[in-house]
C-alpha cells in the first residue's frame, strides 16, 4: 500500500517538474522572440518585415495595454495590468502545480499556458513599461490588433480551459473538489467536534446530577438515623 502511494506521489512530482519546466520554456521563448524582433525588425524601414503581402507581417509595436492593445490608451493601464498579471500569474501557476500533483495533465497544461502568457508580458511591463508585440494580420482595410507569443499562450490556454469545462464537466468537477477539499474537510471536522463536545458536556451534567442525588440520599439516611 505504501509502495503504491509513494509511486503515485513520485509520478505527481514528476508531472509537476515537467510542467514547471514547460512554463519556464514558454516564458524564455517569448522573451527570446521579442529580443530577436527588437534586434532584427526595428532597424528596418517602418519597423516592418512583410511575410505575406497584404496579409501577414512582423511589425514592431510597443503596447502599453493588455492582450490585443486593451487599455493601451489609459495612462494608468500599465500599472493596473501589471498588478493583475502578477496576481493571475502566481495563482494560475499554483493551480498548475495542484493539477500536476493529481495527474490532471490537460488542466495542468491549460494553466501552464495561461501562467506563461501572463508572466511573459509581465516581464515586459516591469522591464520596459510596455509590451513588445509583433504579429500583424491585415484583412483588407482592417488590421487585427498586433499580438505576440505570450498572447498566443494565454488565448490557447483559455480556449483549452473552456473546452475542459464544456466537454469534460466531470473532469473539471474533480479538479474543483480537489481545490476546495481541505476547506470542506476542515468544516466537516468542526461539525463533527460539535456533537462530541455536547456529549461530553451532557455526561458531565449527568455526573453532577448523580452526585447531588447521592448527597440527598445520604442526608435522608442521617435524618432517619
Amino acid at each position: 500500500m505504501s509502495d503504491s502511494s509513494n509511486k503515485s506521489r513520485s509520478t505527481g512530482l514528476d508531472i509537476s517538474v515537467f510542467f514547471s519546466f514547460l512554463f519556464v520554456l514558454f516564458v524564455i521563448a517569448d522573451q527570446f522572440i521579442k529580443q530577436v524582433v527588437v534586434n532584427k525588425i526595428t532597424v528596418l524601414p517602418g519597423k516592418t518585415k512583410v511575410i505575406i503581402e497584404g496579409f501577414f507581417s512582423i511589425f514592431y509595436c510597443e503596447n502599453t495595454g493588455s492582450a490585443f492593445s486593451l487599455f493601451a490608451d489609459r495612462s494608468w493601464g500599465i500599472y493596473f495590468l501589471s498588478g493583475v498579471s502578477l496576481v493571475l500569474g502566481v495563482v494560475i501557476f499554483v493551480l498548475m502545480i495542484i493539477a500536476s500533483k493529481h495527474k490532471m495533465k490537460l488542466i495542468a497544461f491549460a494553466m501552464c499556458l495561461l501562467s506563461a502568457g501572463a508572466i511573459g508580458n509581465l516581464i515586459d511591463r516591469f522591464r520596459l513599461k510596455y509590451v513588445i508585440d509583433y504579429l500583424r494580420f491585415d484583412f483588407g482595410q482592417y488590421t487585427f490588433p498586433v499580438f505576440n507569443f505570450a498572447d498566443i499562450c494565454a488565448v490557447c490556454g483559455t480556449i483549452l480551459f473552456i473546452c475542459i469545462i464544456l466537454f469534460g464537466s466531470k473532469y473539471f468537477e474533480k479538479f474543483w473538489n480537489i481545490i476546495f477539499a481541505k476547506k470542506k474537510k476542515a468544516e466537516k471536522e468542526t461539525e463533527a467536534d460539535g456533537p462530541e463536545e455536547l456529549e461530553e458536556t451532557g455526561s458531565d451534567n449527568g455526573q453532577n446530577v448523580e452526585l447531588l442525588e447521592d448527597g440527598a440520599e445520604d442526608a435522608e439516611d442521617t435524618n432517619a438515623g
